[in-house]
């Protein structure tokens, strides 16, 4: 059900991991070298992804290959969304991808988080999706577009300043391909004619009530590739093992990149589920579980193991 797992989503981004506890990443380094030992003890076949990096940023994955990070992963991830977040144009997704290339000329460079939002117009997000396709695929292995849904208003994005960042903040509840009332926008049937080579990316909360929703979607689309996540703080949640085992029974048929991340606040340096744990072995007892429990090296395809 696993095929690839990623250790965090955008470590080198505030928003998501907090840098006032870790300044110099030198604890994500750790957890990193951790998490990704411990995947492979599990199965040394699954494809081991340093968290995507956002910004892009070759200084930081520097940091990270003299901290020993890069060792204990087999590939370098990478998010960007040009018109919307970062402050270089669409067309430069090519530059993006040899900066990290010549940092890390070793390893494959995945576009693990790309997305076009349609904050200000549908007609921008067409354009979007179309120039990111025409850019990306076959440039790099795996590109995965970023949402199928658009973010419930009422749900709040996983930001840690919120409201407080204007209009990024707000551009959250529009990356979807599909509005949050259920109608496509203008973008899906563009996205269909890559579906095939381009992945879609969608996080599921806690008990998503969209995940039924989702897998129809992607199986009309033709999709073949999603990312999506495991939640290390929703594992403490009442019946967090019915979640996570009817969210990879209905994922099965697609091949999964999991991201790993979400501190718990009991177990966090600071109460926040962007903070770095406590104990980062702790994580990485996290990892090995999931990869123990949904792709364990002798799995049996299409069953799922019982409950623990």
């Amino acid at each position: 059900m696993i095929e690839a797992a990623m250790i965090w989503n955008e470590p080198n981004n505030k928003s998501h991991w907090n840098p006032e506890l870790d300044p110099d990443w030198s604890i994500y380094a750790d957890t990193v070298i951790r998490a990704g030992g411990a995947i492979q003890a599990v199965n040394p076949a699954i494809t081991r992804v340093l968290g995507g990096m956002s910004p892009i940023d070759p200084h930081w994955l520097e940091r990270m290959r003299k901290a020993g990070a890069l060792d204990a992963v087999d590939v370098v991830a990478v998010h960007g969304f040009p018109l919307d977040w970062n402050l270089w144009p669409i067309h430069s997704w090519p530059d993006r991808i040899a900066e990290i290339e010549a940092v890390v000329p070793d390893k494959p460079i995945w576009a693990t988080e790309v997305g076009v939002g349609s904050f200000g117009a549908e007609e921008v997000q067409v354009f979007g999706v179309d120039r990111t396709a025409e850019l990306l695929i076959g440039r790099v292995p795996n590109v995965y577009w970023y949402s199928l849904f658009d973010l419930p208003q009422s749900w709040g994005a996983e930001t840690r300043h919120r409201e407080a960042e204007g209009s990024s903040y707000y551009r959250h509840f529009y990356m979807g391909l599909i509005r949050e009332d259920g109608t496509p926008k203008l973008a899906l049937d563009h996205y269909a004619r890559h579906a095939d080579k381009m992945g879609l990316m969608q996080w599921f909360h806690y008990q998503d009530p969209r995940l039924d929703d989702a897998v129809a979607w992607m199986k009309r689309l033709g999709v073949k590739k999603l990312r999506t996540g495991l939640s290390w703080a929703d594992s403490f949640r009442p019946d967090a093992l019915g979640w996570f085992d009817r969210q990879m029974e209905a994922l099965q048929d697609f091949e999964v990149l999991v991201t790993f991340c979400f501190t718990p606040e009991h177990l966090g340096v600071e109460g926040h589920h962007t903070s770095c744990a406590k104990d980062p072995q702790q994580f990485a007892d996290f990892c090995a579980w999931m990869i123990e429990r949904y792709a364990p090296a002798q799995a049996v395809s299409g069953r799922l193991p019982a409950q623990a």
